[in-house]
């Protein structure tokens, strides 16, 4: 009997668990079920990761660390960054009701966004300051309405809008503007 990969293990289980939680949130999601989907034993995920709720932290935290290696953060950029996640997001809808699901079920839990977003908001504040974005909004408004613009499709998308190349790219092309235009900086 070959000997058990403990990191191949943990990642079968992460993204079980994922689709798992995108799919029924933490109360409606069943750890026998993740086992099953994973190929491994119910016990190796307490083992690994304790309790259901720190299992969706983890999945959590995997995804928005992909999510910052897929979509660089550029201060320099931010109507091509909000475009950037809506390729992702594209690419990975299942993110939108995962992160539903922990604005749902988890909305005091802290961890990697809230750093990164912070972080952002420095940069943001940075720009603001040299002249390069709009003023007028706090840094945090203005990082979270660029953000809000980027995901605005995903939370609208009830009938199947983004449906098909063209509508994806006009939708792409909306948000693109919509961010320049709340970033532009008044004109004296």
């Amino acid at each position: 009997m070959p000997p058990r990969d403990a990191a191949a293990t943990k990642t079968r289980i992460l993204d079980a668990a994922f689709a798992e939680f995108a799919a029924y949130g933490i109360a409606g999601a069943r750890v026998d079920r993740i086992a099953e989907n994973a190929g491994a034993n119910k016990r190796m995920i307490y083992i690994y990761f304790g309790n259901k709720e720190q299992l969706f932290d983890e999945v959590l935290r995997r995804a928005v660390e992909a999510g910052i290696a897929a979509v660089p953060f550029d201060v320099e950029d931010l109507p091509g960054y909000a475009g950037a996640i809506f390729d992702h997001l594209v690419a990975r809808r299942d993110l939108m009701r995962l992160r539903l699901w922990k604005l749902l079920e988890r909305p005091d839990a802290d961890g990697l966004e809230a750093e990164a977003f912070a972080g952002k908001t420095a940069s943001v504040a940075k720009a603001q300051q040299r002249g390069d974005l709009a003023q007028e909004m706090l840094p945090d408004d203005l990082l979270t309405m660029v953000l809000a613009a980027a995901q605005a499709w995903f939370w609208a998308d009830e009938g199947g809008q983004l449906q098909g190349p063209d509508r994806l790219a006009q939708h792409r092309a909306a948000v693109v503007e919509t961010a320049r235009r709340i970033i532009e900086p008044a004109v004296d």
